[in-house]
C-alpha cells in the first residue's frame, strides 16, 4: 500500500512528536526536522506529498520558507500557529499555504485537514496520469481553458499554477454563472469539513484567483453574502 508522506518542520519536540504519532497512526510516513534550514534539506531529499510548518522557527519564520516552498515544490503546505491574529493567518495563506491550524490543536482536526487536502491532491494526480479515463472537457472563457479532465487551468495556453483549492473554487463558480455564494457554502463545498467558523480564508483564495488569471471582473463580491461568477455570453461547457 502506497503511504503518504508528510514532513513536519516544528522547533518543539514534543508538539512535533504530538504530530508524528498520530499522523503515523493514520497510516503516513513522516520525517520531523527542527529548523528551516534543516527542513529545506529534508524536504528535497524524502519529496513528501504534505508539508506540516510551524510559524516560528529558530532560524527564520515558516512564512519565508513557504514562500519559497511554494515556488520550488507544487506540494499543500498546513501551516502551525500559535498566533490568533486573523491577520497573521490570512497572510499564511497568500504566502502560499493551503491551510492553517492553531495552537493548541485537537489531533482530530489535523487529520480530517490533512486527509481532505490529499485527498484532493490524489485526484489531481489521478486526472494527470490518466486523462484518457475520462472523457475530454473543458470551459473556455476569455482567454482561459479550464481542461477538468486534467484539472488544469490555462491563460493563453499557458498553464497556471493553481493549488487544489483554487481550482476547486474556481471550477464551482464558473460551473454556477450567475448564482450568489455564501462564504460558508464554499467552505462547506469546497473545502469540505468545518473550517474554525473562519470565512475570510474564502476571500484570500478568490484574492488569489483574480490575481493569478484577470478575472476580477469575472467574480464578483455581493456585499455581505459572498461571491458569484458573472453571466457571460461566450462561457462554453
Amino acid at each position: 500500500m502506497n503511504k503518504s508522506k508528510i514532513l513536519i518542520i516544528e522547533d518543539e519536540a514534543a508538539i512535533a512528536e504530538i504530530l508524528e504519532y498520530g499522523l503515523h497512526e493514520e497510516g503516513y510516513l513522516t520525517k520531523i526536522a527542527h529548523t528551516g534550514e534543516a527542513g529545506l534539506k529534508v524536504l528535497a531529499q524524502f519529496q513528501p506529498d504534505l508539508l506540516i510548518l510551524d510559524w516560528m522557527l529558530p532560524d527564520q519564520s515558516g512564512l519565508s520558507i513557504c514562500k519559497e516552498v511554494t515556488a520550488t515544490y507544487n506540494i499543500p503546505i498546513v501551516m502551525i500557529t500559535a498566533k490568533s491574529d486573523i491577520t497573521d493567518k490570512i497572510l499564511g495563506l497568500e504566502f502560499g499555504a493551503d491551510d492553517y491550524i492553531t495552537k493548541p490543536f485537537d489531533m482530530r482536526e489535523v487529520n480530517a485537514r490533512v486527509r481532505t487536502i490529499l485527498r484532493r491532491v490524489e485526484q489531481a494526480h489521478r486526472h494527470r496520469e490518466d486523462p484518457g479515463g475520462s472523457e475530454e472537457h473543458s470551459i473556455c472563457f476569455k482567454d482561459i481553458e479550464v481542461v477538468t479532465s486534467e484539472r488544469v487551468v490555462k491563460k493563453g495556453g499557458r498553464e497556471v499554477d493553481l493549488t487544489p483549492k483554487e481550482y476547486d473554487l474556481l471550477l464551482k463558480l464558473c460551473m454556477n454563472q450567475g448564482k450568489v455564494f455564501a462564504r460558508s457554502e464554499l467552505l462547506d463545498d469546497v473545502w469540505g469539513y468545518f473550517y474554525s467558523g473562519d470565512t475570510r480564508t474564502v476571500d484570500t483564495h478568490i484574492q488569489r484567483l483574480r490575481k493569478k488569471l484577470d478575472i476580477g471582473d469575472l467574480i464578483t463580491t455581493v456585499f455581505s453574502i459572498g461571491y458569484k461568477f458573472n453571466k457571460i455570453k461566450d462561457l462554453n461547457v
